[in-house]
């Protein structure tokens, strides 16, 4: 659970032209209390804040406190951003699932790494998913409260022993009288089922499914919508898991049996409910659905159509951006994980008819998390120098790797100091090392129209070019 102990909130930016500018905040002040209240959070602060007359304490860079008056109009934002969005702490998790990703990571990396948050408020602000075990009395009081709507719940199974099988927890058992409380509270939920074959799949995923879809009913559905992950091991993971990776003919058989289950649902509520991750059909080597199947992507955060939509942003972003030629003509490699190279293929085509630009994928697996299949943003360091070390020369190209590397953002993290000069793989080796050890500039781009700049845009000429912080997930897994 959290700490309990409300921190006052830091303030790390006052937005132009906001009320907070006006009245003179400055990065660095931390807001104690509104109208005599604390927030414990950020849904407390604009819940707060909502109201006209604000009487707000708050201290300022040099330890003193200030009392500030504010008239403003109703639901008028103040402008502040904080250095995080929970004030009283994070919510960690009591479970221990044997797929969690945090505990298949080797030890000694940044802190920040092994976090294991299970914090409800995380899912309503940001979507990041919850397990509801660890919720106390006082909390689903105010999840009704405040109508904290949707929530991301894994669930993986409904049969009461098998998901306490998998979190490792007797109170997982109760997930069906909690998808029955949403339902009396008329909230929603998106749920995940991360299959582990020979555990949750099968006949289990069959009744799982059908739990799920039968509080898809009514005028507010509780389970708004499902999607279906599959597991993802690394060679950290603890010994006597009793888990195995998918294979291609289990991605098959997923594949058909949740399809059928769609069909069925489109029948029954007029929508597919139950979503396959994109990477079931990158396992099975099958092409992703086309766009129209994926509805209004209610699963996206789940990979759940990020492809597809990927690359339609691509269509558009080159119907607009792309040139018909560049100068000086440039060589750049496009880092990407192998399970993407097949569907990504078209888009290198696209970019290689611009005249003077030539464009190459590196589609990697990653030797450090001991993976055959490597979505993207799993990538590190060590797996880029492990690759691209050792390519062979090519007379016509100062540097194996052309003039540049495009880099997804998606690999990468603030390190913990902030500095964007540090800014972090996985296995914290730095971006800016990385390039000074292949001994080519790097461009991190973040979505489509960034990655179509950095291809026809100016050459950086240096071996660490401009990096800023990732300001986002630019391609799919």
């Amino acid at each position: 659970m959290g700490t309990q102990a409300i921190r006052p909130a830091r303030i790390t930016a006052v937005l132009p032209n906001s009320i907070a500018e006006e009245i003179g905040f400055e990065p660095g002040d931390a807001l104690v209390a509104i109208n005599g209240q604390k927030p414990r959070d950020l849904i407390d602060y604009r819940f707060l804040c909502a109201d006209e007359d604000l009487s707000l304490e708050v201290l300022d860079g040099h330890g003193k406190t200030h009392r500030v008056e504010i008239e403003k109009d109703i639901d008028e934002d103040l402008g502040l951003e904080f250095e995080t969005a929970l004030f009283d702490g994070l919510m960690q998790c009591n479970n221990a699932c044997p797929f969690c990703f945090i505990d298949q990571q080797p030890p000694g990396k940044r802190g920040t790494l092994y976090l294991k948050d299970d914090d409800y408020r995380l899912s309503f602000l940001y979507g990041s998913y919850l397990t509801l075990t660890n919720l106390l009395p006082q909390e689903w009081e105010r999840i009704a409260q405040l109508r904290l709507s949707p929530l991301y719940v894994s669930v993986h199974a409904t049969e009461p022993e098998v998901r306490s099988r998998l979190l490792k927890n007797a109170r997982a058992g109760q997930i069906l009288a909690q998808l029955a409380w949403f339902q009396e509270q008329r909230l929603q939920i998106h749920a995940q089922v991360v299959v582990c074959p020979g555990i949750n799949d099968g006949d289990h995923l069959q009744t799982t499914l059908r739990d799920l879809a039968r509080f898809h009913e009514g005028e507010i559905p509780a389970v708004a919508s499902a999607a279906v992950v599959p597991v993802g091991l690394t060679r950290f993971r603890p010994p006597g898991d009793e888990l195995s990776p998918v294979s291609p003919a289990q991605a098959q058989q997923v594949i058909a049996q949740v399809q059928a289950f769609q069909a069925d649902c489109q029948q029954r509520f007029g929508t597919n409910f139950v979503w396959l991750a994109d990477e079931w059909f990158l396992i099975a080597q099958q092409n992703v659905p086309t766009e129209s199947h994926y509805e209004d992507y209610p699963q996206l955060g789940n990979g759940v159509g990020s492809i597809r939509q990927f690359l339609k942003a691509f269509e558009q972003s080159a119907a607009a951006l792309l040139p018909t030629a560049v100068s000086p003509p440039r060589t750049l490699t496009w880092v990407v994980g192998n399970a993407v190279e097949h569907a990504f293929q078209p888009m290198v085509d696209r970019l290689n008819r611009v005249e003077g630009l030539t464009v190459r994928l590196a589609a990697l697996a990653s030797d450090y998390w001991g993976r055959d299949l490597t979505v993207t943003g799993l990538l590190t360091g060590h797996d880029l120098l492990l690759a691209l070390s050792d390519l062979p020369s090519d007379p016509s190209q100062p540097h194996p790797l052309g003039d540049a590397l495009l880099l997804p953002s998606v690999m990468l993290k603030p390190s913990d100091s902030g500095d964007p000069q540090a800014t972090l793989f996985l296995d914290d080796m730095s971006v800016a090392e990385v390039s000074q050890r292949l001994g080519c500039p790097i461009l991190p781009v973040d979505d489509t129209d960034a990655l179509i700049m950095a291809c026809c845009g100016e050459l950086p000429q240096q071996p660490f070019a401009d990096l800023q912080p990732a300001a986002g997930y630019w391609a799919p897994n």
